[in-house]
């Protein structure tokens, strides 16, 4: 007995489909690591200024400003993190978007 060439193709299609969910569900993990990249210079900042009157900014000037700059540093990679997560996800929900089109029998599978 002979495989369908039409079931072949559904199940290449269904495996198509798995491994863009899952590169899908990879650049959620990023955009959450992104989102907690970001969130950590807030909360040193936030202690920073709640600890402000305890110290003079001239006098830790040497401590204060590497600090400021690698609290820079992460929120760039924060916000770079962000925004390359959430142009993965638009262009892999466009890719099974057209997938959906063009087989339209995995339409039903896929809502």
């Amino acid at each position: 007995m002979k495989p369908d060439p039409q079931e072949g193709l559904d199940n290449l299609i269904f495996g198509e489909i798995q491994l863009l969910l899952a590169e899908k569900r990879t650049a959620l993990s990023t955009l959450r690591a992104g989102i907690a990249v970001f969130a950590l210079p807030l909360s040193v900042l936030s202690v920073l200024v709640a600890t402000s009157k305890h110290y003079q900014p001239t006098h830790v000037l040497q401590f204060l400003v590497p600090l400021l700059l690698l609290n820079l540093g992460l929120v760039v990679l924060g916000c770079y993190l962000i925004w390359h997560s959430i142009l993965r996800i638009r262009h892999y929900d466009q890719t099974i978007k057209e997938l959906k089109l063009k087989h339209s029998a995995l339409a039903e599978f896929l809502d």
